[in-house]
C-alpha cells in the first residue's frame, strides 16, 4: 500500500464516501483528491467541500456536469428508447461512464497513482466505474474499499463515522442507517432498509420527487415537446438547454405523480435486487420520443431498433458504455434520428401519461390520403391486397395441403 501516494476519490459527502475518505488516509497513508460531480442531484454541494477540507483534503474538484450528462449520455440513450428488463430507465447506470471518465481525467491532471469509489462488492456500480476506467486508462489502479475493509454493513459505517467524528446527514427518522440512495437529473433511486423485503410496500414518505398519484391534481395538464434529430429542444414552446429540459420535465411529471417504479431487477453480478425509482422526466421523454418516431421512422427501421434495444440496454446496465459494441450500436441508432423531428403533445393526469397529438411538418410518413377510411380517390388500390396476402400465405397453404 505504501506505493500509493495520491488517490482520486469519487466523493459525494454522504455516509459511504465520507468514511472511505478517512479510511484511505488511515490505511494507505496517502493524499486524497476528492471529485464531486454535479449531475443534478438537487443537493447543495458545498457541504461536501467543507467536509473534505475538514479531513485535510487540499485538492477538491466539484464539477457542474449537468448539461454534459444530459446531452452526451441521457439523450443518446433515449434515442434508443432504452429500458432494462422492460421497466428500468437506467438512471444510475447512465451516470457512471461520465463519472468514470472524469475520475480518469482528474487522475491524469493531478498525477494521482489511483482512483477510488464507494461502490460495494455486491453491486453493479463497481463494474460500471471500473470497466469505464479501464477502457479509458488501461493501467489505472483502482481501490475499492468495500472489497477490502471489514466495515460490512451500514450500521458499522455509522459506528466508524461516530468514532472519527464524521458528520452523517439523512439518517432515517426512526433511527439506523439511511436508504442507499442515488440521485441525478434523470432519477432518484432507493435501496436497503425495508425494501430488502420485496413483499413490503415502500414507505409513503420515502418518495422525494413525486407526489402520490392519488394526491396529484384532479385536473389534467398538457405539455408539448419539440424534437430535433431525436432530442427535445423545447418544452411548451420555450427553447431550453439539455439539463433545463430534463429539469422541467421532472417538475411536470413529479407534480402529477408520474414516474414511480418498484422493481426487482437482475444485477450483473448475479443476484436479484429490489429497488425503487423516481424518473418523472424520463417517463415523459420516453413516451414522447416513441410517439415522434411513430410518424417519422420507417417501419422496418423502427422494428430493428426495437430488436437491438434490449442488448443496448444491457450494455449500459452492465457498464459497457465505452465498449466498441455500444459505440457501434450508437452510430446505428443516431443515424436513424436524422429525420426524427416534430412535436408531441402529452396529457398528464394522476400518475398517467398519454400521447394525445404528434406531428412533423417536414418528416412525417403518415399519409392521411392513404390511411383514411373515407374515399381515398384511388390513392390506395385495395384489390392489390389479395395477391399480397396469397403470396405471404403460400408456404402455410403448401404445408397445410401436405398435412391433409
Amino acid at each position: 500500500m505504501s506505493d500509493v501516494k495520491k488517490v482520486v476519490l469519487a466523493y459525494s459527502g454522504g455516509l459511504d464516501t465520507s468514511v472511505i475518505l478517512k479510511w484511505l488516509q488511515d490505511t494507505y497513508h496517502c493524499e486524497v483528491v476528492t471529485f464531486t460531480a454535479d449531475i443534478g442531484q438537487g443537493e447543495e454541494l458545498e457541504p461536501a467541500r467543507d467536509k473534505a477540507r475538514a479531513l485535510g483534503v487540499k485538492e477538491i474538484f466539484i464539477d457542474d456536469l449537468r448539461d454534459e450528462f444530459v446531452r452526451d449520455f441521457v439523450f443518446p440513450m433515449f434515442r434508443a428508447n432504452t429500458l432494462y428488463e422492460g421497466e428500468y430507465l437506467l438512471g444510475t447506470s447512465i451516470a457512471r461512464p461520465l463519472i468514470a471518465r472524469r475520475l480518469v481525467e482528474i487522475a491524469n491532471l493531478t498525477g494521482a497513482d489511483a482512483i477510488s469509489h464507494g461502490a460495494t462488492g455486491k453491486g453493479n456500480d463497481q463494474v460500471r466505474f471500473e470497466l469505464g476506467a479501464y477502457a479509458l486508462k488501461p493501467d489505472v489502479r483502482i481501490i475499492a474499499p468495500w472489497r477490502e475493509w471489514d466495515l460490512t454493513s451500514r450500521e458499522k459505517l455509522l459506528a466508524y463515522a461516530e468514532r472519527h467524528g464524521i458528520p452523517v446527514e439523512m439518517k432515517h427518522k426512526s433511527g439506523g442507517s439511511p436508504y442507499s440512495m442515488d440521485a441525478n437529473l434523470l432519477h432518484i433511486s432507493y435501496e436497503g432498509r425495508a425494501l430488502e423485503n420485496p413483499a413490503i410496500e415502500p414507505e409513503a414518505d420515502m418518495w422525494r420527487w413525486t407526489v402520490a398519484p392519488e394526491q396529484a391534481p384532479d385536473s389534467a395538464e398538457y405539455v408539448e415537446l419539440e424534437f430535433v434529430r431525436g432530442d427535445v429542444v423545447a418544452v411548451n414552446g420555450e427553447k431550453l438547454g439539455p439539463a433545463a429540459v430534463l429539469a422541467e420535465l421532472n417538475r411536470l411529471g413529479g407534480k402529477h405523480g408520474i414516474g414511480r417504479l418498484d422493481l426487482v431487477e437482475n444485477r450483473y453480478v448475479g443476484m436479484k435486487s429490489r429497488g425503487c425509482y423516481e424518473t418523472p422526466g424520463g417517463t415523459l421523454l420516453l413516451k414522447a420520443h416513441r410517439a415522434i418516431e411513430s410518424i417519422t421512422l420507417d417501419r422496418e427501421v423502427a422494428h430493428l431498433k426495437d430488436e437491438c434495444m434490449p442488448r443496448y440496454a444491457s450494455l449500459i446496465y452492465n457498464g459497457y458504455w465505452w465498449s466498441p459494441e455500444r459505440q457501434m450500436l450508437q452510430g446505428m441508432i443516431d443515424a436513424t434520428q436524422e429525420r426524427v423531428n416534430g412535436w408531441v403533445r402529452l396529457k398528464l393526469y394522476r400518475g398517467g401519461v398519454m400521447v394525445v397529438g404528434r406531428d412533423s411538418a417536414t418528416d412525417s410518413l403518415f399519409d392521411p390520403t392513404i390511411a383514411t377510411f373515407e374515399d381515398d380517390a384511388g390513392a390506395y388500390q385495395q384489390a392489390d391486397a389479395a395477391g399480397f396476402i396469397k403470396l405471404h400465405a403460400l408456404r402455410m397453404r403448401i404445408a397445410a395441403r401436405r398435412r391433409a
